[in-house]
């Protein structure tokens, strides 16, 4: 891979997917991992309520075998909640689900981006519901200069094959992130040309729920029977929790230290 897409000498850079992810990891203080639909926003709700969540990257046999190392519960998925299985990565089964302290959530998008991530990376879970926390918490930290340089992630979705389907509402989550970035970086920050399109894609949206919900993810969730998903994932700017991986598990940036 060439050096060029390193977007080296920018104190804030973006990226698609697993892929630019571990790229721009080779170079990034921290990652910022943006999954609207669902994983990141169901993060934010499980955290907000006081859980630890640990990301994982299959939804198979072995998830179950790492939540019971952990100690934990095992998100399944939203068409087989029940009873015994209340966990989800469905933000709306989440807020009706008992009270999980530790909970597995797994997925092949963000979860699998954040898992990935080497333990030696700060990463942040960010969505919609709390990307201006995210980006006030980041500046707090020194994240965004040239020298601790932040890497915005929108994970994206898949195309039958398996190959990366960008996704309109990753993009406007990671630019309502670089946004809240230039705002609180008061020109500390340094975006390139990737991360400010973003950002400019974000502020120009006269609408970003009505975007959201019009876009084909948002339209697949609808009609699939889960339109409380899309609108939890659009409740904008309503959360002040920022979820950071610590010993493998999202926690509230408030319980940590550093």
């Amino acid at each position: 891979m060439r050096e060029d897409f390193l977007q080296s000498g920018y104190g804030v850079r973006f990226e698609w997917g697993p892929a630019g992810a571990r790229h721009l990891a080779r170079e990034v203080s921290c990652l910022v991992v943006v999954d609207v639909l669902s994983f990141t926003t169901s993060v934010s709700v499980a955290v907000e309520a006081g859980a630890r969540v640990f990301p994982y990257p299959w939804r198979d046999g072995t998830a179950a075998a790492f939540a019971e190392r952990q100690d934990a519960r095992l998100a399944v998925g939203r068409r087989a909640v029940g009873p015994d299985t209340p966990w989800s990565l469905s933000p709306a089964a989440l807020r009706r689900a008992p009270f999980a302290a530790r909970l597995v959530l797994p997925s092949p998008n963000g979860s699998a981006i954040s898992a990935a991530a080497d333990d030696r990376t700060r990463v942040v879970a960010a969505c919609l519901r709390n990307a201006t926390a995210v980006g006030a918490w980041l500046t707090e930290q020194g994240y965004g200069a040239a020298e601790r340089p932040v890497g915005v992630i929108a994970a994206g979705e898949r195309w039958p094959d398996g190959s990366l389907r960008p996704a309109l509402e990753d993009l406007l989550g990671a630019g309502a992130v670089v946004a809240s970035l230039d705002i609180h970086g008061s020109g500390r920050t340094s975006f390139s040309p990737e991360a400010g399109t973003v950002a400019t894609a974000f502020t120009a949206s006269p609408d970003v729920a009505a975007d959201v919900l019009a876009s084909a993810s948002g339209r697949e969730l609808v009609d699939g029977g889960f339109p409380e998903d899309v609108a939890i994932a659009t409740e904008v700017e309503v959360s002040a929790v920022v979820p950071v991986r610590v010993d493998g598990a999202f926690v509230a940036a408030a319980d940590t230290t550093g």
